[in-house]
């Protein structure tokens, strides 16, 4: 039983080294996420500039089709008016000649201000674009060292599973069908030392005869107070 202990023993300290692993390992995975988040977002940013530019673009040609079509109108009233032999109809030509030049000038304005979002948009574009190589650059970096970290960490994990499978060879299914229902109940934690007649658990007192009972090493012992399964790791050492 000593042995058996002290295997269970190791296969906690096995067991809490690989959630450590596969803790850092999430860590580095949720970092390497954010950084593709945050390529993503950059990629969208432009992506959504360059639509509005597609869209100011559109508004701008449908501006100069309308413009196209006013100077026609007053070449076309022009032509006309020479023609014209009473005075009223000449009034009314003018008026409309008046309302197309006005209109062109409105059209031209609007134009021009298209012309200077566009202008702004493509400036905004090539400068996000610059950033955003520069982004990439620096993930790329970053997500080679992180990927060499977790590769580093996932060794680490098979070497520890492959000791760990060593260690429960020699532990019936019972022991270990408690001690892995413990180690969900108490985050991870099965196994605790026993000193000084406390638990190290949930630094309890033990009874005077439980803590004794330890000493032997010749059971599985549970503490009354959080469950956990004893051991005396000095006497394991020994």
């Amino acid at each position: 039983m000593r042995n058996k202990l002290k295997s269970l023993y190791e296969l906690q300290e096995i067991d809490l080294r690989i959630d450590g692993l596969d803790s850092e390992k999430g860590q580095l995975l949720a970092e390497a996420q954010a950084l593709e988040a945050k390529l993503a977002e950059a990629r969208e940013q432009i992506a959504a500039r360059r639509e509005e530019s597609e869209t100011v673009a559109a508004e701008k040609a449908e501006l100069d089709a309308s413009l196209a079509t006013e100077n026609e109108n007053i070449v076309r009233s022009e032509s006309h008016q020479k023609e014209i032999k009473t005075q009223k109809e000449y009034q009314a030509v003018s008026k409309e000649i008046s309302g197309a030049k006005k209109m062109i000038a409105e059209l031209e304005d609007q134009i021009l201000q298209k012309i200077n979002a566009l202008e702004e948009i493509a400036a905004d574009i090539a400068k996000k674009e610059t950033d955003l190589e520069e982004l990439e650059a620096n993930v790329a970096t970053q997500q080679a060292e992180l990927q060499a970290k977790v590769t580093a960490l996932e060794t680490g994990i098979a070497a520890d599973a492959v000791t760990r499978e060593e260690a429960v060879k020699i532990l019936s299914a019972s022991v270990m069908k408690r001690y892995s229902k413990l180690r969900d109940q108490r985050r991870g934690v099965a196994v605790v030392e026993a000193r000084e007649g406390n638990c190290m658990g949930c630094n309890m007192h033990l009874p005077p005869q439980l803590y004794n009972t330890l000493f032997r090493a010749d059971d599985v012992i549970t503490c009354p107070h959080c469950q956990r399964i004893l051991i005396m790791k000095q006497e394991l050492d020994g």
